[in-house]
């Protein structure tokens, strides 16, 4: 997995860029198919700083979020949750989704506990 941590406006310092390249690779733990994450740190506006995650996943799956604060870090962390509950989201439904009912089930048939009764 690749991480692009990039900065608009400004200048990230190597504290930073360590501090948000550990946090990322904290989303593997959730989601282990993820291909690339980008980070785009904006100094725009003296007072806020907005920082952008893009998050690739396999087969062309993308997740973004976007946060603004006056601390970088706290930002940072903010993105993070955001994208940790997309993440979340993302895993159950694909989970649920192969765990759809049995092919009997499907056919009308009767369960298995419920064929010997007679």
């Amino acid at each position: 997995m690749q991480i692009k941590i990039s900065a608009r406006h400004g200048q990230l310092s190597d504290a930073s860029k360590q501090f948000i390249e550990e946090k990322a690779q904290k989303l593997l733990h959730l989601f282990g198919r993820l291909t690339m994450i980008e980070v785009t740190v904006d100094f725009k506006d003296k007072d806020r700083t907005v920082v952008e995650f893009l998050v690739s996943a396999e087969h062309k799956h993308d997740f973004v979020a976007s946060e603004s604060n006056g601390d970088l870090l706290a930002a940072v962390d903010l993105a993070l949750d955001k994208l940790s509950q997309q993440l979340r989201k993302y895993k159950q439904r694909v989970q649920d989704h192969r765990r759809g009912p049995s092919a009997s089930e499907v056919a009308g048939m009767p369960a298995a506990d419920d064929a010997g009764d007679e």
